[in-house]
């Protein structure tokens, strides 16, 4: 029968805290990065600080660096979109109750876990990108007093409808059904010019 070289046993230990630490590191989630001048918002790739509102950002699995957005709402649909291809290890969003914190700069450093944030959603504002927006906060009376002068509700991120991210937005300036006819013409004349 052979027998097996013995391991001493501080180094069977030491292997083992070393396989536990590596199991705490993968799991602790990453931290939040500071907002800088050269954060752009992953769909628009504008400068986040030339828009108002609150900010997010997204930690995805074996990505070194985070993807920003100009608005919550964005982050939270890219979350729950089917497309999305990466697992996301973090997903944190701007705390509009922090100090310092308004909606012209809503700060750089005021990050919170979005799984933890109170939301006030349907409120009467408009996020950076001009859509509607759900503002979060860390303190739920931060949150109601918001509503409370904005309207909306307070919800968790798991109570927030999918239909208050995913659906279109209407803007004013979008076009219109008489636009649409001059566009179909516009169109037409063009497939003309170049078949002839």
């Amino acid at each position: 029968m052979t027998r097996l070289p013995r391991i001493p046993a501080l180094l069977a230990l030491a292997l083992l805290a070393l396989a536990a630490c590596r199991e705490d590191s993968a799991s602790a989630p990453p931290a939040p990065v500071t907002m800088t001048a050269e954060a752009v918002g992953h769909y628009c790739q504008m400068n986040l600080l030339e828009h108002p509102g609150p900010k997010a950002q997204v930690h995805l699995d074996g990505m070194p660096w985070p993807l920003f957005f100009s608005q919550v709402r964005d982050a939270v649909a890219y979350q729950r979109m089917p497309e999305q291809s990466h697992l996301i290890s973090a997903l944190y969003v701007s705390d509009m109750g922090a100090d310092g914190a308004h909606w012209d700069s809503p700060g750089a450093d005021n990050w919170i876990a979005a799984a933890g944030a109170h939301f006030v959603t349907g409120a009467a504002v408009e996020g950076g990108m001009g859509a509607p927006e759900l503002v979060p906060f860390a303190s739920r009376e931060a949150a109601q007093a918001f509503a409370q002068e904005h309207g909306g509700t307070v919800q968790a991120l798991a109570d927030i409808p999918d239909s208050a991210v995913l659906a279109p937005v209407t803007f004013d300036e979008d076009i219109g059904s008489d636009d649409d006819a001059d566009f179909n013409d516009r169109l037409r004349a063009l497939s003309r010019e170049l078949e002839g």
